[in-house]
């Protein structure tokens, strides 16, 4: 059967009957995201690079593999969760072999701008339909299901992506029917801009405190409802006062990949992005202060020589 045919009989069934998603990659997000497709109830076939971290998802109903290719095997849906876009490209050639025409590709991995060309590419040589698809949110809302869903692909298999983006996300922002022309990732960047800033700029904020002997407590009940308060500040500025570095809602090295990502993205569209790639250096030094796997609040800690 072609293309054109394998796509109208993905879209019948996807019409009257749940699509099968193999997913692959189930880090912190990508284990979150599948254990939602399950609760939904698509067939779900899980697999990662190390399969301890993919077993868990038995319990929910999910098939975990061995391999990509199984994975994806008679799926109508792939969904890509991994930790960047070369590692997108190396685990669908893994799967190349049993990825059929007309299946749906939702690319949800934090790829940047500058390997979209190359992951289209892949798509059309396999004939696949290419969703640009990356999500905005963290561990909390992938668990309870409420990501948003930044989405660019062609209108034609949207109802077998659809129930995967449902079951995920509370929103889908469809930016573009191109999903190689990278709308959505492009969207995902800017976002990721401004979260890695606030993030920095509260590390920031609260080793100064320390330094200066200030109660952070003082400082939250100052602007205490007022135009610089902020959820996502007091959330961060939670985890570290707290304790609650891990386990991580985002980890330090993934947030430092994202910031090298703005960083390059900006560079090539003649954008120059100092708080970016301030930020990204921040993490790095955190990383190698030991924090690479704690939750990405932890750039505190780079304000500072040693521990603290």
């Amino acid at each position: 059967m072609g293309q054109a045919g394998d796509t109208q009989r993905l879209q019948g069934a996807s019409m009257s009957d749940k699509p099968t998603v193999g997913v692959l990659g189930t880090g912190i997000m990508g284990a979150a995201m599948a254990r939602n497709l399950c609760r939904a109830g698509l067939e779900v076939r899980a697999w990662n690079r190390t399969r301890e971290k993919a077993e868990p998802l038995a319990a929910d109903g999910a098939r975990v593999t061995d391999t990509p290719a199984e994975a994806v095997e008679g799926a109508d849906v792939v969904l890509t969760m991994l930790y960047d876009g070369n590692t997108v490209l190396d685990v669908m050639r893994e799967a190349a072999p049993a990825l059929r025409q007309g299946t749906a590709w939702a690319q949800s991995t934090t790829a940047g701008t500058e390997l979209i060309a190359d992951l289209a590419a892949f798509a059309r040589e396999h004939g696949l339909l290419f969703y640009d698809a990356p999500v905005l949110g963290t561990k909390e809302p992938a668990e309870a299901g409420t990501l948003t869903v930044l989405a660019a692909g062609p209108e034609e298999g949207r109802a077998a992506v659809g129930p995967v983006f449902d079951a995920v996300g509370a929103k889908t922002l469809w930016t573009g029917e191109d999903g190689g022309a990278g709308s959505a990732s492009r969207l995902k960047l800017v976002a990721n801009s401004w979260v890695l800033a606030v993030t920095a700029a509260t590390g920031e904020t609260l080793a100064l405190a320390k330094g200066l002997g200030v109660d952070p407590a003082h400082f939250f009940e100052l602007i205490d409802g007022g135009p610089l308060d902020m959820g996502y500040l007091r959330a961060k500025s939670r985890v570290l006062l707290d304790g609650e570095l891990t386990p991580p809602s985002f980890a330090v090295t993934t947030a430092e990949k994202d910031a090298r990502l703005i960083v390059a993205a900006g560079r090539s569209s003649g954008v120059r992005l100092d708080v970016a790639e301030a930020t990204a250096e921040r993490l790095a030094r955190a990383a190698a202060q030991g924090h690479a796997d704690e939750d990405m609040a932890a750039a505190y800690f780079a304000s500072f020589d040693g521990e603290d």
